[in-house]
């Protein structure tokens, strides 16, 4: 393609597009009624083939710093028209001046596109995703997104890689922090849910970001739960159990998708047509565009898919428009071009696609909308949001175990807090938390303090070290999320964690894992609490004194020992930037907790994959006691039920479920039927509980679930009080993908089944006709 210039006629054509920052004032009064698709096209003539190469660009910013911008190195790229958005950088100072090289220096002046891994928070960081999951509270997962953005635009950040929606079975996967666990319908309704609230109804706002759905498709089924391995399925498991939430976020119009690591039916997911083009465009009708993951184009280089050049253009080809860090659709795709091995009709239809974007976040008519430097001042970090952070974070505790009301701990006497997690603040905000101010993070024993004021005493020391290997400590405390290791012995360690604990009325030990032991690159063989934290939480229990573990994890952790010994366990995930505030506020009884667990608990790592909505082979096993039966699918060793399923968390109050009726015992294809069911606070603490409908086909053209979730509610309840709750069931429910990958629901017999976690074994039935 030959070079165009552009002459005074195109240029006055173009001007909303066209000028630089010092005369955009002037643009922004041309009035343009030409459609955003023409707007593109225009653009488009005016392009080089190299200009068009660098819209598909995404470098990282790298080490760019304010008042540095034009001199450095992705500088020149910009000018010379070869970038078309940058991540990892942020705040007004430095995206202004990046965009003003864009702005004022190259031919173009083509706005930038500014991305961030914004996962669960900004500055205010929330609960990590599987344990803002727990809450099943969809609005408040909606407006911990919303305000996300807030803060993410006030900073200068216009796109998120955020929701990622991978369902995961697997809890050796580090990733399976960054998801909402192992559900397709719950998982689907947390996209949707994170997706408006990123994006809410007008991209054009300058309080709104793209949203990104990720990683597309699969990821979260990796072989062995290592990262980035390979994953092998039938088109039947994909689309009934892993690809709805993908679909759910299509569906919420998601602006961008993030192509997967893995392979599926042999060809990376980056290079893989069928997936990019035939699934998310032809058959769900997408028209966002679509980024490779890290380096994602470049690494099936090791996949075997060929050299640069080659996969590049797979990648295109398949359906990728921008290449995140790895530069390969910039430095090959013109030779492929003219080598006849991509098209510029191909090409055109990213950067097409790449422009549209940017258009649909109001960059072309403003190129700086995110730039504005009072609302970074004011927007982020504020005290509303930290006051709404507590309350998710503490909404999304899972009470594992309370024997003999442990819990709640009363404000008075002498309360020991014991463990390496105890006093650590950057570690509280979990793993894909990069803008967070680590710093500002509140520990727990600051919280502690805090809520019980001068009503009782607390005593600390931190008892062990995180891990008694070194090595393994360093890996797992990466990205300035250090826990300093301790230069006493561990005796010496343990020696004063004992005396304390002498001194005290209550016990409660603050253990698990550091925040980088889950998460991207941080797979595990075994998934207990580390030995050494293990060895002081049995020290502790000798002591007779009462002990409650605060468990810290990212992942569904093996901790069988622990249930049967220690009388009080509450799961607190990460929870984010008030960690310690929130944790509090569940301990002492001034948030009573609600969380439900997403994920199954295994009770060994051999039982992994593990989840509740599994199929019966042909010789289930008949009881429901865990005893063995020889010829039947279970295991010499242990029982076959998790230690905890899906859907489980206590509360200090009890709920009791009752009068389950159904509407009509018959359902036609185009009628619907009600199901109640009373529920009653029968405690003395008012409560929240998940009331978790689920369903079973009990005859199929294809096997099915025992079991698959399709309704909940959260509803709050004053000690005494009775709710009847109210869900109804329609066709759309019952649909699966048939053998033939149609979407059908099949006449026959139903099962409902209603309680408070996937265990529940309260049930109705009805035919569909």
């Amino acid at each position: 393609m030959k070079s165009q210039s552009i002459n005074s006629v195109l240029f006055s054509a173009l001007t909303f597009c066209l000028l630089s920052c010092n005369s955009y004032q002037a643009q922004t009064q041309v009035k343009s009624e030409k459609s955003t698709a023409q707007k593109v096209d225009s653009i488009l003539k005016l392009m080089t083939l190299d200009e068009k190469l660098g819209q598909l660009n995404l470098p990282s910013a790298g080490d760019i710093t304010t008042g540095q911008a034009t001199s450095s190195d992705i500088a020149k790229k910009i000018e010379e028209g070869k970038v078309g958005g940058l991540f990892n950088i942020k705040t007004v100072a430095k995206i202004r001046d990046v965009q003003k090289v864009a702005m004022e220096k190259s031919r173009l002046k083509i706005p930038l596109l500014f991305g961030m891994d914004v996962i669960h928070g900004y500055e205010t960081t929330f609960p990590i995703p599987l344990g803002l999951s727990s809450s099943w509270n969809m609005p408040m997962i909606e407006k911990t997104a919303r305000i996300a953005a807030i803060e993410a635009s006030a900073d200068g950040i216009n796109w998120t890689f955020s929701p990622m929606v991978d369902i995961s079975r697997d809890a050796r996967w580090g990733r399976v922090s960054e998801g909402s666990g192992e559900d397709a319908y719950l998982g689907s309704q947390i996209a949707k849910a994170m997706v408006n609230g990123y994006q809410g109804k007008d991209l054009t706002q300058n309080t709104t970001i793209m949203a990104c759905v990720k990683h597309f498709a699969l990821y979260g089924a990796s072989e062995a739960g290592r990262d980035y391995n390979t994953v092998d399925m039938s088109r039947i498991k994909m689309y009934n159990d892993y690809l709805p939430p993908y679909k759910a976020a299509i569906d919420a119009g998601v602006g961008s998708v993030m192509a997967a690591f893995n392979e599926i039916d042999g060809v990376p997911a980056t290079g893989n047509k069928w997936l990019l083009t035939d699934l998310l465009r032809t058959d769900w009708g997408f028209d966002g565009f679509v980024v490779s993951d890290y380096t994602g184009i470049n690494e099936m280089v090791d996949h075997g898919m060929g050299d640069l050049q080659a996969v590049s253009a797979l990648a295109l080809n398949a359906g990728v428009d921008m290449d995140m860090v790895g530069e390969g659709l910039l430095t090959t795709l013109k030779k492929s071009y003219e080598e006849g091995k991509v098209t510029m009709a191909t090409i055109d239809t990213a950067v097409k696609r790449m422009l549209t974007a940017k258009y649909q976040l109001g960059l072309f008519e403003d190129p700086y909308k995110y730039c504005d430097i009072d609302r970074a001042k004011t927007d982020i970090f504020t005290d509303d949001h930290r006051a709404f952070a507590r309350k998710v974070s503490a909404e999304s505790m899972v009470l594992l175990k309370n024997d003999n009301q442990t819990l709640p701990l009363k404000k008075s006497g002498t309360i020991a807090l014991i463990g390496p997690l105890a006093n650590n603040a950057v570690n509280m905000a979990g793993t894909w938390s990069v803008a967070t101010k680590q710093e500002k993070s509140s520990p727990l024993l600051e919280g502690l303090k805090t809520v019980v004021g001068n009503k009782a005493k607390i005593l600390y020391a931190k008892g062990s070290n995180l891990a008694k290997d070194l090595e393994y400590e360093k890996r797992a405390t990466m990205f300035g999320k250090d826990i300093p290791r301790d230069g006493r012995t561990d005796q010496q360690m343990l020696d004063e964690a004992l005396e304390i604990a002498s001194k005290s009325d209550v016990i409660i030990a603050a253990l698990g894992e550091s925040a980088e032991m889950s998460g991207e690159s941080s797979s595990r063989t075994n998934l207990d609490i580390p030995q050494i934290q293990k060895e002081l939480l049995k020290a502790l229990l000798k002591t007779g004194k009462p002990v409650i573990l605060v468990m810290f994890t990212g992942r569904p952790l093996t901790i069988q020992e622990e249930v049967e010994t220690v009388p009080a366990i509450l799961n607190v995930w990460f929870p984010g930037s008030e960690a310690g505030l929130a944790i509090s506020d569940v301990l002492f009884g001034d948030v009573n907790p609600s969380g439900k667990l997403t994920a199954t608990f295994p009770r060994n790592v051999g039982q992994i994959p593990i989840y509740y909505n599994h199929k019966n082979t042909g010789r289930p096993l008949n009881n429901d006691e865990g005893n063995f039966e020889k010829f039947r699918s279970n295991y010499l060793d242990v029982r076959n039920e998790p230690l905890f399923p899906f859907g489980y968390g206590l509360s200090y109050t009890q709920f009791e479920y009752s009068n389950l009726k159904l509407s009509a015992n018959q359902m036609a294809m185009t009628g619907d039927i009600e199901v109640t069911v009373n529920v009653k606070n029968s405690g003395n603490y008012d409560g929240k509980e998940v009331v978790q409908l689920y369903i079973r086909d009990l005859v199929g053209s294809v096997t099915r679930p025992v079991k698959e979730l399709k309704g909940f509610q959260k509803i709050e309840m004053k000690k005494g009080e009775t709710k009847t709750v109210t869900f109804k069931v329609t066709v759309d429910n019952l649909k699966f993908y048939n053998y033939n990958l149609d979407f059908v629901a099949e006449p026959g017999q139903f099962e409902v089944f209603v309680g408070t976690n996937s265990d529940t074994t309260m049930k109705a039935g009805f035919e569909l006709r």
